[in-house]
């Protein structure tokens, strides 16, 4: 008889894994764990999980009740998540995020595994280290938290958090200063007329909001803002290049999307729930052919 081939297993030893957030249609996390798991040989598999926000509660409940091993989280839930959980790291519980929860004998365990990605990807795509260096932030979300903490862990001199709702860029700025008081955190509306006057002395512009998902608008409209030696980067991943980070390539800046934050933090997620050192290379392959092919 015919052998079943190995990446149709899905059988009663089968570990789960996957990402709730809303929406997941979009995620590229799922192909790219099951290619590290296929690398492995590991009979686990990884599965997007669609959660309203009003049923976030339900979910983690869930999660317990049917044996899964662990979830990345996405918008909107990184920051609503943190309540519900057993026990959050001392990163994440200073951040305010959540994007990796590992369920250990019942409990949930919450990481934030953005931060590192973030830093990874900005040494191995763009060679850039944020030391001394102005930095501006588009929105004030999980994502925009993990990044702002990154960059000041990395010694950056000024941090400039712009967000269409401004009491939450105050917030989030509060709360950042009193843990890296050696950084100048700034608050400003996305859209005021300061943003034109600020950005170009900036080194490094980060969009941290959803905008640009499957191509369709832009936080900024103004192009001028971006000049050559920046670097821009864009935490969306789909499409590869968005309206955003086009503006800023024809500028000259140099610009990094979002799939090397997605492999490095999904590494560091792999690493928590398997205890196997994740296969980057791998990794970062699937996901270049994936992307890739929805642009096609």
């Amino acid at each position: 008889m015919m052998g079943i081939p190995e990446h149709w297993r899905i059988d009663g030893e089968t570990r789960v894994v996957g990402i709730i957030g809303d929406p997941v249609s979009h995620s590229l996390s799922p192909p790219m764990h099951n290619a590290a798991f296929a690398h492995y040989g590991m009979n686990w598999c990884y599965l997007p999980f669609p959660v309203s926000p009003s049923l976030l509660p339900d979910a983690i409940r869930g999660l317990r009740a049917l044996g899964v091993v662990g979830v990345n989280v996405t918008i909107p839930h990184k920051e609503p998540v943190l309540p519900l959980l057993d026990e959050v790291e001392e990163e994440a519980k200073m951040i305010g995020a959540v994007n990796t929860i590992h369920i250990v004998e019942g409990k949930c365990l919450g990481y934030n595994t953005d931060v590192s990605g973030f830093r990874e990807a900005l040494r191995s795509e763009a060679r850039f280290v944020p030391t001394g260096r102005r930095v501006a932030v588009l929105g004030a979300g999980g994502g925009a938290r993990a990044v702002c903490a990154a960059v000041a862990r990395e010694g950056a001199e000024e941090v400039i958090i712009l967000n269409r709702t401004l009491a939450r860029a105050r917030r989030l700025a509060d709360d950042l200063a009193r843990l890296f008081p050696q950084v100048r955190f700034f608050f400003l509306p996305l859209e005021g007329k300061q943003v034109k006057e600020l950005l170009p002395s900036c080194d490094l512009v980060v969009q941290a909001t959803s905008l640009g998902m499957k191509g369709e608008g832009s936080p900024l409209q103004d192009p001028t803002v971006f000049h050559e030696g920046m670097v821009v980067v864009d935490l969306v991943y789909h499409p590869p290049e968005t309206p955003f980070l086009r503006m800023a390539r024809e500028r000259g800046a140099k610009t990094v999307n979002g799939l090397s934050m997605l492999v490095y933090q999904g590494a560091r997620s792999f690493e928590i729930w398997t205890g196997r050192p994740a296969p980057i290379a791998v990794m970062k392959q699937v996901v270049g052919l994936w992307a890739h092919q929805r642009e096609e």
